[in-house]
């Protein structure tokens, strides 16, 4: 450990900054090496284009109305790219210079993700299952709504936060993929595999990033990680909605079609936390104060009492009819 007065969280990421700047380039790509939409879609210079269309439409027929369902929510999410970065470029002790290893960061992991949303947009597009303006406005209600996630402006929360939901959204798109194979979409699947594979290495730096907080002040973080748990991790598109409903009152119907298909449910969200309590090491956690201790004990103990509670959860049948989906 360091010594750090209480609470001092911009000395904290001040003294890591160095690793974000050394180990950056564990965890993102450089643009040169990186795919790019263009290269999975049909290309409209060339005469084949058409029959490309027709051929990637067909395969979209096969996918099931829940399916598309989550596609589309994922698609969205996925495109309101610009809420999360000035959240996180907001957010209270981190260097602010542009030249900052946490500023990089964020500009570089914006820019790996700005390619999700722009390959499944134009996919949908070209699906004609989709009607493209009911889905663009649920992208700006959803820019325009922002979100409430718990974290405040502290970093510990937001980089915790950031660690669970690069765990999810990859679960997501890897399960998307999945069944998009074995409803013969070769394509989708392809695509969805490439993302989930982006938002597994993400993963793997934002737990990075905890795991170095825990090195130099582990109650403090130790204290975070309780509190996010207690409160409860909401998804970032928890205030979907479509035109004419209220905020939010979308994203329920959009989370029972992905807990109906199996592509995440909250038996998932028990495993995300299982997965950061291991790789975090947090029973062998030590230095903690009483309060340290006990958010410790509370959350080794998590896991099995929200996989009772997840086995008693019974998903709805009935579908709910999307606007975003034509028939």
């Amino acid at each position: 450990m360091i010594d750090l007065p209480v609470g001092s969280r911009k000395e904290v990421m001040s003294y890591l900054e160095p690793f974000m700047v050394n180990d950056m380039a564990d965890y993102l790509k450089p643009v040169e090496d990186m795919w790019q939409p263009a290269d999975f879609l049909p290309d409209a210079s060339k005469e084949t284009f058409f029959d490309e269309v027709r051929d990637l439409q067909g395969s979209t027929k096969e996918l099931s109305y829940d399916l598309m369902a989550v596609l589309i929510g994922d698609t969205i999410t996925e495109e309101a790219l610009p809420t999360y970065e000035s959240w996180l470029t907001m957010v209270d002790h981190v260097s602010r210079s542009e030249q900052g290893g946490w500023m990089k960061w964020v500009r570089a992991w914006t820019a790996e993700e700005n390619r999700h949303g722009d390959l499944l947009n134009k996919y949908l597009y070209l699906s004609g299952r989709v009607n493209m303006r009911e889905m663009e406005a649920s992208t700006q209600y959803l820019i325009q709504d922002g979100f409430d996630i718990g974290t405040g402006h502290d970093p510990y929360r937001n980089f915790i936060y950031t660690s669970f939901q690069e765990i999810a959204t990859n679960i997501s798109h890897r399960r998307v993929a999945q069944l998009a194979k074995q409803s013969g979409d070769k394509l989708l699947s392809k695509i969805c595999g490439l993302i989930a594979a982006d938002e597994a290495r993400h993963a793997k730096a934002y737990k990075a990033f905890i795991g170095k907080a825990f090195e130099v002040d582990p109650n403090e973080v130790m204290l975070a990680f309780e509190d996010m748990m207690r409160k409860k991790i909401v998804m970032p598109a928890h205030f979907l909605r479509e035109m004419g409903t209220k905020i939010g009152s979308t994203f329920g119907h959009f989370t029972d079609a992905a807990q109906r298909l199996g592509v995440y449910t909250a038996l998932d969200y028990v495993d995300i936390l299982k997965n950061l309590i291991e790789d975090w090491n947090i029973e062998s956690i030590k230095d903690l104060n009483e309060a340290g201790e006990k958010a410790r004990d509370y959350l080794v103990a998590l896991p099995d009492r929200l996989t009772r509670i997840a086995d008693r959860i019974k998903i709805p049948n009935l579908e709910y009819k999307f606007s975003w989906i034509y028939g």
